[in-house]
Order: structure tokens, then sequence, then C-alpha cells
């Protein structure tokens, strides 16, 4: 099963994945496709506001971050990482489960990185914003740095995050139900 999907003006297929008995969601993967990965990013920058840095959580998102730094200009861009690499000389860390994630995840922030971002004016990237934690992980790790949330930008909002009005989306992916109709 797929659902058809307008993503400001490009239409992709996404195969509906089961969740739990009664739920299922569109897989909406931006790995490995350049076309959609450079429109979402143009998309995104036009309504962004203004801002001095863009960070995103690993890994879904990393292609559309570096797009969007790259279409607008930055020099840097910023990753909270999944876990402390030996490269970090310190980390602050925020726990984290999404719908997409099996348990629970953690989202880390390099201390060098947060000196950078304390002040700043930051814009938070995701793909797909769904149960919102990912999302609340993100601010968590920009407040600890001391950075300024500005904008939270995503391809898609799906379930609740639909109607969230704090979030810039380029289109709502429904839900589903088992036989692939869209859940009321």
């Amino acid at each position: 099963m797929t659902y058809e999907m307008d993503i400001a003006g490009l239409k992709r297929d996404l195969p509906l994945c089961r969740v739990s008995d009664d739920l299922y969601i569109g897989a909406f993967v931006m790995f490995g496709d350049v076309e959609l990965t450079v429109h979402c990013a143009a998309e995104l920058l036009k309504l962004a506001p203004e801002y001095d840095y863009l960070i995103a959580p690993e890994a879904k998102s990393i292609p559309l971050l570096y797009e969007m730094a790259r279409q607008s200009g930055a020099e840097k861009y910023f990753l909270a990482r999944k876990q402390p690499k030996a490269y970090m000389q310190g980390v602050f860390s925020v726990n984290v489960q999404s719908i997409t994630t099996m348990g629970v995840q953690t989202l880390v922030l390099d201390m060098e990185d947060a000196k950078m971002l304390k002040g700043k004016r930051v814009i938070i990237v995701d793909d797909v914003i769904s149960t919102g934690e990912s999302l609340h992980a993100m601010e968590q790790l920009c407040k600890e740095a001391e950075a300024e949330v500005v904008g939270k930008m995503a391809v898609l909002a799906e379930g609740d995050a639909a109607d969230r009005d704090d979030i810039i989306v380029l289109a709502k992916l429904p839900l589903f139900n088992p036989d692939g109709t869209v859940k009321a």
C-alpha cells in the first residue's frame, strides 16, 4: 500500500508502514532523493524567519539540513548526534522517544557547538514531525546551549503535530488505518 503525497508541488508515493495493529504511517524518506531534498530545502527557506544557524537531529534530516545550509550560503550548521563521539570534548544530552524509533533515543550536543550557539537565533529543522518528542528534545538542547529558537520547520507534520501552529511545514501527512484509508 502507498499514499500519493504532494510535497510543495512534487508528488511522491509513500509506502504505508505498520506502527501498531490499528495505526499505519506514510514512510517519508529523503535519503537518495536529490530532487526532493533540493526542492524542500528551497521551499522551507522561503518560509524561514531570520536566523543565525540551522540545527537538526541525527539522522534522517541530515540531507535537508545540509541542503538548506548550502542554498542559504551558510558556512556552518549544527547536528544533534545520537551518541557522543570521540572528538567531542564534552556534551549534554536529552532522551527522546519518537514514533519511528524503537526504544528511548538520546540526542547530544557538543559543548564547543553549544558555545557557538549561545545567544544565536536558531531554526530547528526536521524531515517529519509526528509526536513532537524529537522537536521537544531539540528545544531542550537549544535552551541548554542558551540559543534562541526562532523557528521550527519540517517538510511534513503528521498526527497531532499537523494541528500545531508553532511549526512551519510544507504539507500535512495523514495517519492511516490498516486498510490504507486515512484516519478520521
